[in-house]
């Protein structure tokens, strides 16, 4: 291909591209758990448009294809939430996952004031689970989903960040 994929702040004109590349990689997921009404997968257009517009949100790309997103926001007790982590299923694998981990996680401290990440994924996601241990989330307790599906719900301290590069 001769490009190299960039990380940045995720715009309005992105929101399509987002959008398409949620539904797209979080089919696996929704396979993974027999439920095909998981979040990202019934979320509107709109509400990924409100997102981009209020939290914080980034963009992987591969010239002008949208192939990496997340988004993070803090809440009232000073934890970022992060979610939605995607990454292009023919791209998975090359640290893309990484890289927007570590942009939003230092926009969330930085820009935010994040004290603590938080995030969630699938008891049986394996492969998100190892991401995120590798760049030093731990499981900090359980949940379920508005969708039924049982979460793990994994921390780390904002100071940590840096432990995400």
């Amino acid at each position: 291909m001769g490009m190299s994929v960039t990380i940045s702040v995720a715009t309005e004109q992105d929101v399509e591209q987002i959008f398409r590349l949620q539904y797209l990689c979080f089919q696996s997921e929704a396979a993974l758990y027999g439920n095909y009404r998981i979040d990202p997968l019934v979320q509107s257009l709109d509400s990924v448009r409100q997102e981009v517009a209020s939290d914080c949100v980034f963009v992987a790309r591969l010239g002008e294809e949208v192939v990496g997103s997340v988004r993070g926001h803090v809440t009232e007790d000073g934890s970022a939430s992060i979610g939605k982590l995607c990454v292009h299923p023919r791209l998975q694998g090359h640290g893309i996952g990484a890289r927007l981990l570590r942009a939003a996680e230092t926009a969330l401290v930085e820009e935010r004031g994040a004290k603590r990440f938080r995030l969630h994924t699938g008891h049986r996601s394996e492969g998100n689970l190892r991401l995120y241990r590798r760049v030093g989330y731990e499981t900090v307790g359980t949940s379920q989903g508005a969708d039924g599906v049982p979460m793990i719900v994994l921390e780390k301290p904002a100071e940590a960040y840096v432990t995400t590069a």
